[in-house]
Order: C-alpha cells, then sequence, then structure tokens
C-alpha cells in the first residue's frame, strides 16, 4: 500500500480529487448548508415564502425548521434526512424542474407529525393521536407556517400584504 501511495499517477489523481472537492466545497458554500439555522433552507429562493410564513407564525419563537422537519431520534437518521432531503432539494432546484407547488413527501409527513407529537406530549397525552387518522395539522394549519399558508410568492410581508380578516375581506 506504501508503494502505490508514492506512484506519481496516484499521488497526481489525490491531488486532483482532493483540490476539485475544495472548489466544490468552497463554490457551494457547503459550510452553510450544514448549520441548523432557518436562514439555511432559504438558501433557495422558491424556500422564502416559508420562511416568511415560519416568521410570522407562533413557532418561530421556539422553533427551527429542523425542529419540525427532522427526526430527532438519533444523530445518524437526523444527517441522513438533512442529507437526502439537501441532495433531493440541490437536484431539483439546480435542474430548474422544481414542482410549482412544494409539497412534503409522505416520508417527511411522518417525520413532522413525530415531532409534534414529541414537542407537545404533554398536550396529547390524553388523546389518542394515532387512531385519530390525521395529521396535527389538519385541524392546527396556520400553527407553523402562519395565517397565510403556502403561497407561491417568493415572498410575503405581513405589513405589505395584511391578512384578510384585517381588510375585512372574511
Amino acid at each position: 500500500m506504501k508503494v502505490l501511495l508514492k506512484s506519481p499517477p496516484i499521488l497526481l489523481a489525490l491531488a486532483a480529487l482532493l483540490s476539485v472537492l475544495v472548489v466544490f466545497v468552497t463554490v457551494t458554500d457547503m459550510p452553510k448548508y450544514i448549520t441548523s439555522s432557518p436562514r439555511t433552507c432559504t438558501n433557495c429562493h422558491v424556500m422564502d415564502y416559508a420562511y416568511e410564513n415560519w416568521y410570522h407564525a407562533p413557532h418561530e419563537k421556539v422553533t427551527k425548521c429542523v425542529d419540525c422537519h427532522l427526526p430527532h431520534g438519533n444523530i445518524f437518521s437526523y444527517y441522513y434526512v438533512k442529507f437526502a432531503s439537501g441532495a433531493h432539494d440541490v437536484y431539483y432546484f439546480s435542474t430548474g424542474i422544481t414542482p410549482q407547488a412544494i409539497r412534503i413527501h409522505p416520508e417527511t409527513a411522518e417525520i413532522i407529525q413525530a415531532n409534534c407529537i414529541r414537542c407537545h406530549s404533554d398536550t396529547v397525552a390524553d388523546i389518542d393521536v394515532h387512531n385519530l387518522g390525521r395529521d396535527c395539522w389538519a385541524c392546527h394549519r396556520d400553527v407553523a407556517h402562519g395565517q397565510r399558508g403556502i403561497t407561491l410568492l417568493p415572498v410575503q410581508d405581513s405589513l405589505l400584504y395584511p391578512v384578510e380578516e384585517k381588510r375585512g375581506l372574511e
């Protein structure tokens, strides 16, 4: 093995691989995506609406995106889902085939439901949430992302776009 690593073509290949990796990490600003900051999720402009709606919703003071959207059973599943979701998003956003309406996958819905129950275990202790056949957000739609819900607009500022009830439309 020592002789193999001293071979000029092998050393050249390893140097090239290392160079490509350094350029990739630098160009993509990869360290920014490893954090749990909600701003990480808005690196792709199509997620601006979700961030804006979360920012004006009740959970903004106590949660981050990763608190709801990633599993918390163990560190391996946490980072596996973080990587898999990130790779999925990078593929769709960089190829330009992002769907018009972004929806969560069934696996992600299970993670979110489990996290609702995990954080609100005292509240739901007397409710058989597993046999209700509905997700928490079926009734609590505006809790995580605000009253405006999901919109395709890139950004919604509540001062610029007042909710309907404030304009007397409800």
